[in-house]
């Protein structure tokens, strides 16, 4: 294109000044003129807010309407307490907001606790006032927090949003007040391969949400989180709650003990995940703690112990009798494999690899460690197959491939190479290796490595469910912080197991383990027989295949329990049974709230396979309100009966921030660009290409 000069210059210099009038105008607006900010005089700052130089550590700022000066949203520090006797683990979770600002304050936090936790107490306390809450069905319970909320009287709501994941929310905090919401709840200890361990999640990941965002008219999203409610996920915006970057510091401080009474003498006990100090009691018990008086909540605490040489339980089996029945708890080790030959037929392995965006950092590192790992445990005999997934799904192979010299360089260059970013597009990952046929051949294994963030967890499982067919699913779950949830539920559905894989320094002994259980014979066909169990109610109903150094655990209820239980199965072609006497078993408190817990479980897993949701919603508040269990249609809820708020002050609604899962790249996983740029420059940015489209424009015009 040949420019030459216009006979219509001023027309072309007024344009021009336009254009940069109004840009300097929104450059000035933006804060972009620091000389000009600093010729005007400072205004005095606004009471109760503070400026960016005040802040020393991690905490959400709300703009006030003085700029450079912010209103503090309310803080959160954490403690916990467990209590561990024998396989039962009781805990109290304490949650301590203080509102630093000048108005008053409703806070919302979106927190994470163990999938199988029955939350069956609330408190409330404010001073030496302890209120105590009611469980009642979630509706409800929301109604009597808004009442209350909008009547200035204090008010806490605890509500399950996923089984792993609950929303606390407290009404009218006092400018300068402080509000602590106690959290109790039971669960059992996980036992495998010699060992027990306890897991105390600090973080809910943020999680991929798919599908198209719902808007409604004049109708709210169901939270505040980060991402829109949309058809795959329906309630996105209540377990998508905001997060601090890593750069701004850390928030939500954590404390925590745990006193351990394991019933056997202790051979080695450790935490994987937090330095601890241990201190032994005379009577066998142990007291342990963090070694830092707080942590940050941005990463799982786990301990695990192990019985003395030789003290390996075989049974442990306890009753309680409440309000007219018998709740009983078994946990049988079936028989070692330990220098048994692997099992003869040949296997179908095919791995997934998560390498989305929220993989980035330390999580992609252990998915490839243990995926290289994993390769060379394969025969001659066996075929597999590489799968990788993001925002879209790369197969290394169109079918699973004999394991070859030429197959396994090929499989060990793509796994080099796997990198972290984009989308958790899980849904057809699974699809591509679920649709091999079925091969009776072959045993077909599917090894899934992943964090497991994402928010589409039901229709995931309903895929697994129909379209699993003679496979098993072993799920590995990566990184600090996975949705265990998401994790031990479809292994559960996949008929498999789950491990989780902290740090780099556990992918030897973890993947070992689990390609013992892979390569060995499983316990089939388990049964429970016993006079009158016919009408007991058991779970889970139908125990699951076991494979090596898993225990058999079911919680049963019954009017009358029969004088002994006989346990039946098959280890590979050879019958294998234990009886068990329930006359002399020891009495436990806590296991009708184990029970209970297990059969809302059961009953939420029908939902996935089509009952009516009425139906299904009346069963779990059967079981759920006569227990005092929370529940995705129960919750609890506190309320103080006496107003403190003065209704013409205004309640300002707080989202809790949350960390970032150790070791996560916010920028990676968010699509960002390595470096950050602020708002504001990005305006600058944009209002500087308007003005040069607006020339070029005027250019044109002019052009001969």
């Amino acid at each position: 294109m040949t420019w030459i000069a216009s006979d219509k210059p001023r027309t072309a210099n007024y344009v021009l000044s336009i254009w940069i009038t109004l840009f300097f105008t929104f450059f000035s607006w933006a804060g972009g003129l620091p000389i000009l900010h600093a010729c005007a005089e400072e205004p005095t700052p606004l009471e109760g807010t503070v400026g960016l130089s005040d802040v020393k550590q991690g905490r959400l700022l709300f703009r006030s309407g003085q700029a450079g000066r912010f209103i503090p949203a309310p803080t959160l520090k954490t403690d916990v307490q467990i209590i561990v006797t024998g396989v039962i683990a009781r805990a109290v979770v304490t949650q301590e907001f203080t509102n630093p600002g000048k108005d008053w304050a409703e806070g919302i936090y979106v927190f994470p606790l163990p999938e199988t936790a029955a939350v069956d107490h609330l408190r409330m306390k404010v001073g030496e006032r302890l209120i105590e809450g009611q469980i009642k069905e979630r509706g409800e319970a929301k109604k009597v927090y808004e009442q209350a909320k909008q009547e200035g009287k204090r008010a806490s709501l605890v509500e399950q949003e996923r089984s792993n994941i609950f929303t606390t929310s407290i009404a009218n905090i006092a400018p300068r007040d402080i509000i602590t919401i106690e959290i109790e709840y039971q669960e059992t200890v996980r036992f495998d391969q010699g060992a027990f361990s306890l897991r105390f999640p600090m973080v809910v990941g943020p999680r991929y949400i798919p599908g198209t965002a719902v808007l409604v008219e004049d109708q709210p999203q169901a939270g505040q989180g980060m991402a829109l409610d949309t058809d795959r996920v329906p309630d996105a915006s209540r377990v998508t709650p905001p997060f601090e970057q890593p750069a701004y510091g850390s928030i939500n401080p954590v404390s925590l003990s745990v006193d351990l009474a394991p019933g056997f003498p202790l051979g080695k006990l450790e935490s994987a995940s937090h330095p601890i100090l241990i201190i032994p009691e005379s009577d066998g018990r142990r007291h342990i703690s963090l070694r830092h008086d707080a942590v940050p909540a941005d990463r799982d605490f786990q301990l695990t112990w192990q019985p003395a040489p030789g003290q390996n339980p075989t049974v442990t089996l306890f009753t309680q009798q409440q309000q007219g029945a018998t709740y009983a708890f078994m946990m049988v080790m079936p028989p070692a494999t330990v220098g048994k030959e692997p099992v003869g037929l040949p296997r179908e392995t095919i791995f997934i690899i998560d390498t989305s965006g929220s993989m980035s950092g330390t999580s992609i590192e252990q998915a490839r460690a243990a995926l290289l790992m994993a390769l060379p445990r394969l025969t001659a005999r066996d075929t597999f197959n590489v799968i990788e997934f993001n925002s879209i799904v790369h197969a290394l192979f169109a079918a699973p491939q004999p394991v070859t010299t030429a197959t396994m360089r090929k499989a060990m260059k793509f796994v080099d190479r796997l990198a972290a970013n984009g989308g958790t597009e899980m849904l057809p990952a699974l699809t591509q290796a679920l649709k091999a046929p079925a091969d009776a051949q072959r045993i077909q294994q599917v090894i899934f490595l992943t964090d497991g963030q994402v928010g589409n967890e039901t229709e995931l499982f309903e895929l697994i469910r129909q379209r699993l067919g003679p496979r098993r699913l072993f799920t590995v779950g990566i990184g600090s912080a996975p949705n265990s949830h998401f994790m031990r539920k479809a292994s559960e559905f996949g008929r498999g197991t789950f491990t989780h894989i902290g740090n780099v320094n556990e992918v030897k002994e973890k993947m070992d383990a689990l390609f013992r259980k892979l390569e060995h014979p499983v316990l089939t066909e388990i049964r429970l027989e016993g006079t009158g169990l016919d009408s007991a109610e058991l779970f889970p109903s139908r125990i699951p295949d076991l494979y090596d150094g898993e225990p058999i655990v079911v919680a049963i209820k019954h009017q009358s329990l029969p004088d002994e239980v006989t346990i039946q199965g098959k280890e590979g072609s050879t019958p294998w049974k234990v009886t068990l006497s329930l006359t002399q078993s020891p009495s436990r408190d806590g296991l009708s709230v184990y029970w209970a817990r297990q059969k809302i479980a059961a009953l939420m897993d029908h939902e996935r396979s089509g009952q009516d949701d009425a139906t299904l919603r009346q069963a779990v508040l059967d079981v759920a309100l006569p227990h005092h269990l929370v529940s995705q249609y129960s919750s609890l809820v506190a309320v103080d009966v006496t107003p403190v708020r003065p209704l013409d002050k205004s309640l300002i609604g707080h989202t809790m921030k949350t960390n970032l899962p150790d070791g996560q790249d916010s920028h990676a996983m968010l699509g960002l660009p390595k470096t950050g740029t602020s708002g504001q420059i990005q305006l600058l940015f944009g209002l500087l290409l308007l003005a040069i489209a607006g020339l070029l424009w005027q250019r044109q015009r002019v052009v001969a």
